[in-house]
């Protein structure tokens, strides 16, 4: 299994956003993460740029988004960007992408949010014709009706991974995308429902067996901290647990809410839970690390350790 961490959607003004993800990026490759994964938040920078821009500052390590919303731009212009930055990055991207939620789609965006798995089966047939070229991308569905020429083409692979959490979409990404990027899945979700669907689907698709990427908080703190370090995790990311969309995967596992997910603990505790999720057919573990602290020092402190331990059991993992 590969660990990467997530970078991006901090808070403050936008020159220290940028700064802060060049630091950050530049400590991942040098700690020597497998991967550095951007969310796309909706109120903060486009996550294909920010990939642009911390291609710019390392030269090794894989580059993903998780996830682009997929209604926010037409597929040919999203394989566009996509394969843009990919030809920046040096082959580095790995282009996650999703149906997102209706909360946002709809609510925020004001676009319809019908039938989303259909849609996203829909706009994956465009979007893979618009990545295999050059030629032209000829594909109509109940969607799209797309004669689009392209002279791009992505000289390496660059894997397109959705965000799938039921069992139609699971059949989806197994069956058109190169795996799946998971928030709010435990191992137990994971190892019964995720992988077992996705791989079946990929397989009777005859394509590869997909990846597995799945996020989770994680925080190194003594013993009598952990309870803390999962409050910390419901309070400050918990907004994930208004979609329906993942209460319905919580309910496939043993997890409640956000803070049961967290990989809290010592070292050997953190090892052991990220062993468990591999156990359970994860390749790739995407951390987002969670300082604890009553302060700004304590929790800058907190957060340096984290990431030393991190970076060690990068290397146990491999």
């Amino acid at each position: 299994m590969r660990l990467g961490v997530m970078i991006g959607a901090e808070r403050g003004d936008m020159t220290r956003k940028v700064t802060k993800l060049v630091s950050d990026i530049e400590w991942a490759e040098s700690a020597g993460m497998d991967t550095a994964w951007m969310p796309q938040v909706p109120d903060d920078f486009d996550a294909l740029s920010m990939v642009a821009l911390m291609a710019a500052h390392t030269s090794r390590i894989e580059l993903g988004t998780a996830v682009v919303p997929l209604q926010a731009q037409h597929p040919v212009a999203l394989a566009r960007q996509a394969l843009s930055i990919h030809a920046i990055a040096g082959g580095r991207l790995a282009l996650g992408v999703g149906p997102s939620h209706h909360w946002i789609v709809r609510d925020m965006l004001g676009i319809p949010y019908e039938k989303p798995a259909a849609y996203t089966r829909d706009y994956l047939k465009v979007l893979n014709a618009a990545i295999a070229g050059p030629g032209p991308v000829d594909v109509e569905n109940d969607s799209f009706t797309v004669h689009n020429p392209t002279v791009l083409a992505a000289e390496t692979p660059m894997p397109v991974l959705v965000a799938a959490l039921g069992p139609v979409m699971l059949q989806i990404a197994g069956e058109h995308a190169d795996g799946t990027v998971l928030w709010m899945a435990d191992e137990k979700a994971i190892g019964e429902h995720i992988a077992p669907k996705i791989t079946k689907a990929a397989a009777e698709a005859g394509r590869p067996a997909p990846r597995i990427v799945a996020g989770i908080p994680v925080c190194l703190c003594a013993n009598s901290e952990i309870d803390a370090a999962k409050e910390r995790a419901n309070r400050i990311l918990a907004e994930a647990e208004t979609s329906p969309n993942y209460q319905r995967l919580l309910d496939r596992g043993d997890a409640r809410n956000v803070g049961d997910l967290c990989a809290a603990g010592d070292e050997e505790a953190i090892l052991a839970r990220f062993r468990r999720f591999a156990d359970a057919g994860v390749t790739d573990l995407s951390v987002r690390l969670l300082p604890i602290g009553n302060n700004r020092d304590e929790l800058v402190a907190s957060k340096y350790r984290t990431r030393e331990v991190i970076a060690e059991l990068a290397k146990a993992l491999r």
